[in-house]
């Protein structure tokens, strides 16, 4: 044990295969980026970023040629989830990782709550990831793979003006633990929950920002970066660790 020497962080993921929902844009443009540069092979769903899913395809196949595809689906669609899984696993042999990172982010205050926001929120956040994770269980079994859902520790503790969002994320924090006891002992299910990283272009106004990094223990926001490296953990340096949800949220979450 002693003598045992860890995998340069290039060969980590060499040879597994991961299918990343919203992976052309944002944060799952930057989780695609850090997992390939461990080596994996990656299936980048979009929806209507074509343009966006293209150039990142590009980047990363310049990088390492036929090493990235591309698949467009409508998630609020079930019927095209598991042909979705099915393409993952046809494009690299096999599926080792669902990283479900899609979702939609905007305020619901009550009084002004829609049935299709609901329905909307809910899908993106929740819905999609339980019936991905049903489409993909048996080909993540094969593999003893992994399921990592992205979260938010407004799942944890609600956001003000935004009701729908933050139980749409409870809930997929209870799907995380719940899928880690369906799927145990194979398929590792774990999530990442994001605090202060990568305002949305349209969201949070500028003095909400302010307040929420000022209850930050690092008194700074995160970048993509540091919820992709999280997802490298996971996927790549955590054996034995299932059912968990790791804040990365500078200490937002104890210093509320």
């Amino acid at each position: 044990m002693g003598e045992e020497k860890s995998r340069p962080v290039a060969e980590v993921l060499a040879g597994k295969s991961v299918l990343i929902t919203g992976g052309v844009r944002r944060v799952g443009a930057e989780i695609a980026r850090v997992l390939h540069a461990a080596g994996a092979r990656l299936l980048l769903h979009y929806h209507t970023s074509a343009e966006d899913a293209a150039a990142l395809a590009a980047e990363l196949n310049a990088r390492r040629p036929g090493s990235v595809e591309t698949a467009a689906c409508d998630l609020l669609d079930l019927t095209q989830l598991p042909p979705l899984v099915e393409r993952a696993v046809q494009a690299f042999g096999g599926l080792d990782v669902l990283i479900n990172n899609a979702s939609t982010f905007y305020p619901t205050p009550i009084g002004d709550i829609t049935a299709i926001d609901f329905d909307d929120l809910i899908g993106t956040n929740l819905r999609a990831p339980l019936f991905l994770a049903q489409a993909a269980h048996a080909a993540l079994r094969e593999r003893e793979g992994l399921i990592l859902n992205i979260a938010d520790i407004h799942g944890m503790r609600p956001l003000r003006r935004y009701p729908v969002y933050s139980v749409a994320k409870a809930a997929l924090i209870m799907l995380t633990h719940t899928l880690a006891r369906e799927l145990g002992p194979q398929v590792r299910v774990n999530a990442v929950a994001p605090g202060p990283v990568m305002w949305p272009s349209d969201g949070l106004d500028s003095a909400l920002q302010a307040d929420i990094i000022s209850r930050t223990a690092l008194k700074r926001a995160g970048s993509a970066e540091d919820v992709a490296r999280a997802c490298l953990y996971f996927a790549g340096d955590a054996p034995y660790v299932t059912g968990q949800v790791l804040a990365v949220d500078g200490g937002r979450s104890i210093g509320w």
